[in-house]
């Protein structure tokens, strides 16, 4: 089966994809190209997976980096696609070495400055996005010679405010940190707060000084057959979920 392979014309001509489930050797819960090693999936189907991803996009399996993601703020600058830093964010400005970054509902965030020949993914859940993860990436694409007003980012499939549901705790959090953020709450059934993440990330992108930031519109809660989704799975009493990957290269 094809996989599928999402692009952002915004990224263009940067060789990119935000990978659905479909056209991978996976099975079970795990249906589909489920990209995460730390799943409990069989590790020989995940490594194929990776290597169906990293060849659409005209890359060897090793050439495709990774990190320990641990929803941070942490930005490692990738000379070596073989190391896996501790996270959350990998930049580069070496040809042929491929960024990419896990999610499940978090949000996967590809950016490139094309002229500076600078690229960047970052994984921003709302505990990343809130510690600056997004900022970070793009300080550190700077250092490699990018310019922020140059800078494209694009948010891939998120999950997005119908499906996320918060307490009032996480609402508080929010709010201590700037008030101007009770703009991505809106009052769900029973009361409860809805979050718009991908508005939230479009948000903290724009307040960085990046030219141009997208979201690509699409809720990986609200589509099971075309992705993973980790609170879907939990909804669902599943005991583990697949992992999305998206990647970016010069």
């Amino acid at each position: 089966m094809t996989l599928d392979r999402i692009t952002h014309p915004a990224l263009a001509p940067l060789r990119h994809g935000f990978f659905g489930r479909a056209g991978g050797a996976s099975s079970g819960v795990f249906a589909g190209l489920n990209c995460g090693f730390a799943s409990s999936d069989q590790q020989e189907a995940v490594a194929l997976n990776r290597a169906r991803a990293a060849a659409a996009l005209d890359l060897a399996p090793g050439a495709l980096a990774g990190m320990r993601q641990v929803h941070s703020a942490r930005v490692a600058v990738v000379d070596d696609p073989a190391a896996r830093p501790e996270a959350d964010a990998l930049v580069t400005d070496r040809p042929g070495i491929g960024l990419g970054v896990l999610t499940a509902d978090c949000q996967p965030v590809l950016l490139a400055d094309a002229q500076a020949g600078v690229v960047g993914a970052a994984h921003a859940g709302w505990r990343g996005a809130l510690a600056g993860v997004l900022e970070a990436t793009v300080t550190a694409m700077e250092r490699l010679g990018a310019r922020s007003g140059r800078i494209v980012a694009v948010i891939g499939p998120t999950i997005s405010r119908p499906a996320y549901e918060v307490g009032p705790e996480f609402h508080a959090r929010f709010l201590d940190d700037d008030p101007g953020s009770a703009r991505f709450f809106a009052p769900g059934p029973g009361g409860r707060a809805h979050f718009d993440l991908p508005g939230y990330g479009l948000e903290r992108l724009r307040r960085a000084g990046v030219g141009r930031a997208e979201w690509i519109g699409l809720c990986t809660y609200g589509d099971a057959a075309r992705f993973y989704s980790c609170r879907r799975a939990a909804h669902a009493g599943e005991a583990d979920f697949g992992r999305l990957l998206s990647a970016i290269r010069l």
